[in-house]
């Protein structure tokens, strides 16, 4: 996903970013990007969501990136969810993996996720 680091958080290695999506924040893994640099980052999300409580259904909602109460809400297309917990968001051409658990959800449809952390990497390509 194509970002612009827009300013430094509050935590060492916290950043803000906009992107064609929206703005979030989340913690920087790499060498410290400045204010304004545009850059190719991966997106990760390292904790454990619960489905229908963090990961909800959002039927016609356009993808996004938005914070909210000091959150990362993201919204995309899910692509799978594995018998093992592991799952795949789809938020424009990116791919964003994560580990959930739950009641079963359909593929293929609008789903929003709130997250706390937001990890960034720079896209190695």
């Amino acid at each position: 996903m194509r970002i612009t680091i827009t300013r430094a958080g509050e935590r060492h290695g916290e950043v803000y970013f906009s992107s064609a999506y929206g703005e979030g924040k989340g913690q920087w893994l790499g060498s410290s990007p400045a204010p304004g640099e545009e850059c190719e980052a991966e997106l990760e999300l390292p904790e454990l969501f619960i489905k229908w409580v963090d990961l909800v259904p959002a039927p016609g909602q356009p993808p996004s990136i938005s914070i909210e109460s000091g959150k990362n809400v993201l919204t995309g297309t899910l692509e799978d969810i594995e018998e093992d917990g592991t799952a795949c968001m789809r938020l424009g051409e990116s791919l964003i993996m994560f580990e959930c658990l739950g009641e079963p959800m359909a593929i293929g449809g609008t789903v929003e996720l709130t997250a706390g952390i937001i990890r960034i990497y720079p896209a190695a390509y």
